[in-house]
């Protein structure tokens, strides 16, 4: 409760939940826990079109929206994937959120973060000498 009140980045604040209770009604949540909402009415809406948020399930990190909702949240889509879902291709991976910073980030052979060692030269390096 208390980080709610004090930090933006875990999830919503206080201020946010109380704002988009009042003014918006859950219309979805995804796999990743995050709750998606819209406008009740056109009150506070821009170009005409009904205000959507989300609400993040832990850190707010905007690449943790899927793509079928993050078009929703565009306004690409008028229905929710709930209503409307997309087909999904044989090709398609699932949906990963941007894994830098994390003990989850791809870490390449020789790189600092990672245990092990640096792969030896191969001797076709030549320095560069000013002339």
């Amino acid at each position: 409760m208390l980080k709610s009140i004090f930090t933006w980045w875990n999830g919503a604040t206080i201020g946010a939940r109380f704002t988009i209770g009042r003014r918006g009604v859950l219309v979805g949540e995804d796999a990743g826990g995050n709750q998606y909402y819209e406008a009740k009415d056109n009150s506070d809406s821009y170009d005409g079109r009904r205000r959507r948020w989300v609400i993040y399930q832990g850190y707010a990190e905007a690449s943790k929206v899927p793509p079928e909702w993050n078009g929703w949240l565009r306004y690409t889509y008028d229905e929710t994937p709930i209503q409307s879902p997309l087909p999904r291709q044989a090709w398609e991976k699932d949906h990963l959120p941007n894994l830098t910073g994390t003990v989850l980030a791809w870490r390449p052979t020789g790189s600092i973060s990672r245990l092990g060692v640096r792969p030896e030269a191969t001797g076709d390096y030549q320095a560069w000498k000013p002339d």
